[in-house]
């Protein structure tokens, strides 16, 4: 039986010349051929479309064409009746309604961090829950020197569970609807810029003095901190300034104040920055070359607003190691946008929501100083 080959199978359109049913066949298959490879790079093209602008979602791009901030812009201006699914799925809907693209948080949470800086220093986690327990260790095991013999002496550690609850801080905006509609100025920035800087008011206190029961739990007002008195009714003693410092340095252990840093307000820093040692050099150490912050006693000086001026029984400076305390973030940023309760104003209002606690976990790791003669 005689072979047929595959180009003999197909229509010839009467051409029964060999060169030119070959020719053909090549044209054919060279046609197929490149436009496979313009599909192929069709699809490559739109796959590095998407990464690029997965990459810009994360932050390590531009973020001027991020569909989730254009997403959250059309939501601010428009309310969440003008999002297409698509723009729906690019952001993170809350049960209530509330929306906020992951970039935005980040936004936020960096400014804080910048407002605020005892979230940069202490030990951050998030957390699922209403409350969380930590275990605080408040005794250890001891060793003791016995004969061949002789009774052992038992010894057993012990524990105290620390649980921090996350409180709710909120705060609202309100923004001309012609505002909104004009498109005049960077809405997305503004509202980032606004918001951090509340909340960070709001955090820094509570971080700082918080009661605990209504907010979170503050360095200054936990207990189980040791403290350092000064010696001086309203002050430090004229004779030897530096040595009540030097005093606390020593007060916790070597660990915990080689990681150390020194918590304060301006008017406290600009006191100690007047002290001098024995042989007349100033004990407060500026790196203006490099711009760090400044150092007392070999450890980073900490600006904190919201903590006391120098006074009468007062606690203007803390020295330990920032990661024995722990923020715990329940409920990121959300924003909420509400076009009624203003609308006779022209306006449109936007609540702004997170949850977040914060406590003392290590007490050992800190010391404090009190204004007191005795």
């Amino acid at each position: 039986m005689k072979h047929v080959s595959p180009l003999e199978l197909k229509d010839t359109g009467g051409d029964t010349d060999p060169a030119a049913i070959v020719t053909k066949a090549l044209g054919e298959f060279q046609g197929s051929f490149e436009d496979r490879i313009k599909a192929i790079e069709t699809k490559s093209a739109e796959r590095l479309d998407r990464l690029e602008a997965k990459l810009n979602r994360q932050g390590h791009g531009a973020v001027s064409d991020d569909g989730e901030t254009k997403s959250f812009g059309n939501f601010l201006r428009n309310g969440p009746d003008a999002l297409s699914e698509l723009e729906k799925k690019t952001l993170a809907v809350a049960a209530n309604g509330a929306l906020t693209p992951p970039e935005f948080g980040r936004e936020v949470l960096k400014l804080l961090r910048l407002f605020s800086p005892i979230r940069q220093y202490a030990r951050v986690v998030t957390v699922g829950a209403a409350q969380i327990q930590y275990p605080s260790r408040t005794g250890s095991t001891a060793a003791t020197w016995v004969a061949d013999t002789a009774d052992r002496t038992e010894s057993e550690p012990s524990y105290a569970g620390v649980t921090i609850t996350p409180y709710e801080a909120a705060t609202y905006t309100d923004v001309s609807n012609q505002l909104l509609e004009d498109n005049a100025y960077n809405l997305e920035g503004e509202l980032a810029s606004d918001t951090a800087e509340s909340f960070a008011i709001a955090e820094g206190t509570a971080f700082v003095k918080g009661n605990g029961t209504t907010q979170p739990a503050g360095l200054m007002t936990a207990s189980g901190i040791s403290q350092v008195i000064t010696g001086a009714a309203g002050g430090f003693p004229s004779s030897t300034p530096a040595d009540v410092l030097i005093g606390m340095f020593h007060a916790i252990p070597t660990l915990w104040a080689q990681r150390g840093v020194w918590l304060m307000n301006r008017n406290t820093i600009s006191a100690i920055r007047q002290f001098k040692d024995g042989m007349g050099r100033y004990l407060l150490i500026d790196d203006l070359n490099n711009g760090a912050a400044p150092t007392l006693l070999g450890r980073p000086i900490i600006e904190a607003v919201d903590m006391d001026d120098i006074g009468a029984n007062k606690f203007p400076i803390l020295f330990g190691d920032l990661s024995g305390y722990r923020i715990v973030d329940r409920v990121s940023f959300q924003v909420l946008r509400d076009p009624y309760s203003m609308a006779t104003k022209g306006q449109t209002r936007f609540h702004s929501r997170k949850r977040v606690g914060g406590s003392i976990t290590n007490p050992d790791r800190f010391v404090k100083l009190k204004v007191s003669a005795t």
